[in-house]
C-alpha cells in the first residue's frame, strides 16, 4: 500500500537524482570452521569467524526447518556452534563447484530445538539469521534438497548487538485447516515461501516450473516464483502472460500470502475446477509472491513493538539498501543497525513511471524514499526484466491496506490514458467480487514510481493493484487472507467470491484476445520469431530535499520477447505496439466555463488540537458550493490549506454533500495539504481542517484555503508505433524482419516473415546477421 499518516503515519511530503564477536565453532562430524577476515563494507566489530564445506552423498527433498534432525540422517550435514556474544547471528550457504543443486540451511537451539532461523532459497545461495546470547549452543543443519551438488560451502558471523529478531522459536504446531487452497492458517516465514513455491515445482512437473529472477537482493538472496501453464518450461509458446506480485512492501504479509494462495489455486484447481482448467490452458502466469525478501524477513521475524518508531521492525516499509543512507547508518545488518526500518528504499516509487514526482521522498529516512535513480534497486529491475522479456498482458501488485482496485494515473497531473473507459470496467470487474472501490490510484493520493505506473505506460500492458482490507498492514489471518481471499466475512467481498474471484476475473482477461493484441503467421519449426522496440520516457520533474525541481530524467528501455515457432501456423498474444505514454490522453470537451476559485474562511478561534478524527470530529468546517452545467464544468478541483510552520500540523478532509468522506490529504512535515478531484458532480462539499498539532501552543498558526477548478481537458492523439518483428533460424541467424503495428483487441496476419526473407538469399549460408 501506499501508506498515509492515519494509516501508519509514513506518507511525508516530497520535496536529486540519478544518481561479533568471534563465534567458537565445534565441529561435529566435519572439521572445525576456519577465522577468515570480515567481507568489505561491514561494521569495524562485526568478524567473519569461520567456514566450512557441507557434504551429502544424496538428495532428499525435504523442509530443513521442519525438524533438528540426527547427524548422519540421509542429505543431512551438521555443524555446532556456540556463541561468545549476544548479537546477530548470520549464516549463509554459497554454492560450490560447477555441478548444479539445491541446498537449505536451518539453525536450532540445541538445548531445546527451537529454530532459531531457516532458508530454502531455490539454488544454494541462503542467508538464516536470529537473534542469540552469548554462550548459547546452536546447530547448523545443512540439507541437500535437489541436485547433482554433493557439496556447499557455509559461512557463520555473529554481529555483537541486540537484533530486531523475535526469541527462537519452534515450528508452530498444525493447526485446524483452512479453506484455503494450502490449507495455511497462519502467516508464512520466508524460508517457508520459498520451500513451498520450488515444491510445488517439484511435485506437479507438468504445471510449475520454478522461476528465479536475475538480480541479488541487497542482502544477497535470491527472488523466486512459479511459472504455471500446461506445458511450464516451453516459455516461448505465445500465450498470453498474468504476472501476480506480491510484499513490495515488507509488513504487508497478506499480500504475500494471497498471491501464494493463488499459485496453489490454479496447480490444485486445474484437476477439479473446469474454469480454472480452461483459463489454465490459455494462457501462462508467473507469480512472484515476495518480490522484496530482505525487508519481509526483517519485519516478519522482528519481535512486536507497535508503535511505529524507528526500531519497529515489524513496520518495515522499505527494502534493506543503505544507499542513501549516511555512512553511520549504513553497517550492520538490515535487522539490527542505527537506522532501525528506515534505511532502505520504497520499491513501490522506485519505478520509472513518472519518478521524482509528488508522492515519493527524495530523503533517505522516509517511509516513501524512492530511491537515488530509476530502477536503483535490484527488486524493481527484477520486475522490470520480467516484464520486458514477455508479453505480460495482465499484472495484479497486491498491497495492504484500503478495501481498493486501484489503476493508473498515480499523479495529478497525468491525464488517463486512451484506454481508461475498458481500464475503468476492468477495475469495476474485479470490485464486483472482491467489493472494494475501483479508483484511479491518485483518487487515494498522489503517489509517483509505482509498478503499474512504469509496467501499463511502457508495455501497454493492463496493471491493476489490489489493497487488501480496510485497515492494518497484517491483521489476524482469518481476516486479512482467508476472509479476504475466499470472500467470507467480515471481508468486503463477503458472499461475492472474495479476492480468489477477482484473480480469476483478472486471468480471463489475460486469456480474452479483445484485451490484448495478436500477431497470427507461419515459420518454420524451431525458428524464433523476436518482437522488439526500444524507446526514452520522460521521468517527471525531480523534486529536490530542499524542496526546489530539476528537470526530468530520460529512462531507456527495451521490450524484447521472443516465440519458438511450433511449425505452421502460430498465434501470438502481445501487448499494443503504440505504448500508451504515446498514444495519448482520454478526456472530453467542456460544456460550460470553469467555475471561478472559491476562498475558504476560517472560523476566528482555532480549534483544539486533535489526533483522532473522526472518532473525535472537532475541527474547522467551511461549506462551499461546486458548480454544474450551464453555468460551470469542473473538469478538476483542488481543495488546498496553508500556514506558516513546518512544525504545524493541519489535516484536511473533503465531505460530499452526505457527508461521506471523498478525498483527504494527511501528511507531516509539511505546511500545506492538498486534495485533488477530477470532474467533481456538483452539489455542495464541506472542508474539513483538523488541527492535529501547532508549532507552539502559545502562538496561534491557523490555516488559509481556496478551492481552484480547472475545465475539462479534450481527448488528445498521439502518433503509432511499431514493434520490429524479426525471424531467426535454429543457429540464430536473422533471415527475416519487419515493422509491425497491432492495437489492443486486433489481430494482424503478418504471413511467412522467414520464408520471406530466405527467398531474397538471406538464409543460412548467405551471410547473415547474427543477433
Amino acid at each position: 500500500m501506499r501508506t498515509q499518516r492515519g494509516r501508519c503515519r509514513a506518507l511525508w511530503p516530497v520535496l536529486a537524482v540519478v544518481p561479533v564477536g568471534a563465534v567458537v565453532l565445534a565441529a561435529l562430524p566435519a572439521p572445525a570452521l576456519a577465522p577468515v577476515p570480515a567481507p568489505p563494507g561491514t561494521a569495524a566489530r562485526a568478524f567473519s569467524v569461520g567456514r566450512a564445506v557441507l557434504s551429502a552423498g544424496r538428495a532428499v527433498p525435504r523442509p530443513c526447518y521442519s525438524a533438528l534432525l540426527r547427524p548422519g540422517t540421509a542429505g543431512v550435514s551438521v555443524r555446532e556452534v556456540t556463541s561468545p556474544a549476544t548479537g546477530v547471528l548470520r549464516v549463509r550457504l554459497a554454492p560450490r563447484g560447477g555441478a548444479p543443486g539445491d541446498w537449505d540451511v536451518a539453525v536450532f537451539d540445541k538445548a531445546g530445538g527451537a529454530l532459531v532461523d531457516a532458508s530454502s532459497g531455490p539454488h544454494s545461495r541462503e542467508l538464516a539469521e536470529g537473534t542469540v546470547v552469548r554462550g548459547q549452543r546452536l546447530v547448523l543443519q545443512g540439507c541437500r534438497y535437489a541436485g547433482r551438488a554433493g557439496t556447499v560451502s557455509l559461512r557463520a558471523d555473529v554481529v555483537p548487538g541486540q537484533g530486531s529478531f523475535a526469541p527462537t522459536r519452534r515450528p508452530a504446531a498444525a493447526a485446524a485447516r483452512s479453506v484455503l487452497p494450502s490449507g495455511r492458517s497462519t502467516y508464512r516465514q520466508l524460508y517457508e515461501y520459498e520451500y513451498e513455491l520450488k515444491d510445488l515445482a517439484r511435485t506437479h512437473p507438468s504445471l510449475v516450473t520454478s522461476v528465479t529472477l536475475p538480480y541479488l537482493t541487497a542482502e544477497g538472496r535470491e527472488v523466486s516464483g512459479v511459472e504455471i501453464a500446461t506445458d511450464p518450461v516451453r516459455k516461448e509458446d505465445g500465450k498470453p502472460v498474468m504476472l501476480t506480485l506480491g510484499l513490495h512492501h515488507a509488513s504487508e504479509w497478506p499480500s504475500g500470502e494471497i498471491a501464494m494462495e493463488w499459485a496453489y489455486e490454479l496447480t490444485l484447481g486445474y484437476r477439479t475446477d473446469p474454469r480454472i482448467r480452461a483459463l489454465v490452458r490459455r494462457t501462462r502466469s508467473v507469480i512472484v509472491p515476495v518480490v522484496n525478501p530482505d525487508g519481509f524477513a526483517v519485519s516478519r521475524t522482528a519481535a512486536p513493538k507497535g508503535d511505529f518508531s524507528r526500531f519497529d521492525y515489524e513496520d518495515k516499509r522499505k527494502n534493506c539498501a543503505v544507499g542513501g543512507a549516511p555512512a553511520q547508518d549504513r553497517t550492520g545488518p538490515c535487522a539490527a543497525n542505527a537506522a532501525g526500518r528506515l534505511r532502505g528504499v520504497d520499491l513501490n516509487r522506485n519505478y520509472a513511471g513518472f519518478w521524482g514526482g509528488a508522492g515519493a521522498s527524495p530523503l533517505w529516512d522516509d517511509d516513501h524514499y524512492r530511491g537515488p535513480a530509476p530502477f536503483s534497486e535490484p527488486e524493481t529491475r527484477n520486475v522490470r526484466s520480467l516484464v520486458s522479456a514477455r508479453q505480460v498482458t495482465d499484472l495484479v501488485s497486491l498491497h495492504t491496506y484500503g478495501d481498493l482496485v486501484v489503476r493508473p494515473p498515480g499523479a495529478n497531473d497525468t491525464q488517463p490514458p486512451l484506454d481508461e473507459p475498458a481500464y475503468r470496467a476492468l477495475g469495476d470487474r474485479l470490485a464486483a467480487h472482491n467489493g472494494y472501490h475501483s479508483e484511479p490510484a491518485r483518487e487515494l493520493y498522489e503517489a509517483t514510481g509505482m509498478t503499474e505506473d512504469w509496467s501499463y505506460w511502457a508495455t501497454g500492458g493492463f496493471g491493476l493493484t489490489l489493497e487488501i482490507g480496510p485497515r492494518t498492514a497484517h491483521p489476524p489471518y482469518a481476516d486479512g487472507v482467508v476472509a479476504e481471499y475466499a470472500g467470507l466475512a467480515p471481508a468486503a467481498g463477503a458472499g461475492k467470491g472474495g479476492n480468489r474471484a477477482a484473480l480469476l476475473e483478472m486471468l480471463a482477461d489475460t486469456a480474452d484476445p479483445a484485451a490484448h493484441a495478436t500477431v497470427v503467421g507461419t515459420a518454420p519449426r524451431g525458428y524464433r520469431l523476436r518482437l522488439h522496440k526500444s524507446f526514452r520516457t520522460p521521468t517527471s520533474p525531480v523534486r529536490r530535499a530542499d524542496g526546489s525541481q530539476g528537470p526530468p530524467l530520460e529512462v531507456a528501455d527495451t521490450l524484447d520477447s521472443t516465440l519458438l515457432a511450433p511449425g505452421g501456423g502460430f498465434a501470438w498474444s502481445v501487448n499494443p505496439s503504440t505504448r500508451p505514454y504515446v498514444a495519448g490522453r482520454y478526456g472530453r470537451d467542456p460544456e460550460a466555463p470553469v467555475q471561478p476559485p472559491v476562498v475558504l474562511g476560517h472560523p476566528p478561534v482555532l480549534p483544539p488540537v486533535n489526533t483522532d478524527y473522526p472518532t473525535d470530529p472537532v475541527a474547522d468546517r467551511v461549506p462551499f458550493t461546486v458548480e454544474g452545467p450551464p453555468r460551470a464544468d469542473n473538469g478538476r478541483m483542488t481543495v488546498s490549506v496553508n500556514w506558516r510552520s513546518r512544525s504545524t500540523e493541519w489535516d484536511l478532509y473533503v465531505l460530499d454533500a452526505a457527508g461521506r468522506t471523498v478525498g483527504e490529504s494527511i501528511v507531516g512535515d509539511t505546511d500545506s495539504q492538498q486534495v485533488v478531484l477530477f470532474d467533481p458532480p456538483p452539489g455542495r462539499y464541506t472542508a474539513v481542517a483538523v488541527d492535529f498539532q501547532q508549532a507552539d501552543p502559545r502562538v496561534a498558526d491557523p490555516w488559509k484555503g481556496r478551492v481552484d477548478f480547472r475545465s475539462p481537458l479534450p481527448t488528445v492523439h498521439g502518433p503509432t508505433e511499431a514493434y520490429t518483428l524479426t525471424c531467426e533460424d535454429p543457429g540464430g541467424h536473422r533471415v527475416g524482419g519487419r515493422a509491425v503495428t497491432v492495437g489492443r483487441g486486433q489481430r494482424v496476419d503478418v504471413g511467412d516473415v522467414c520464408a520471406g526473407a530466405r527467398a531474397q538469399g538471406q538464409g543460412p549460408g548467405s551471410g547473415p546477421e547474427r543477433r
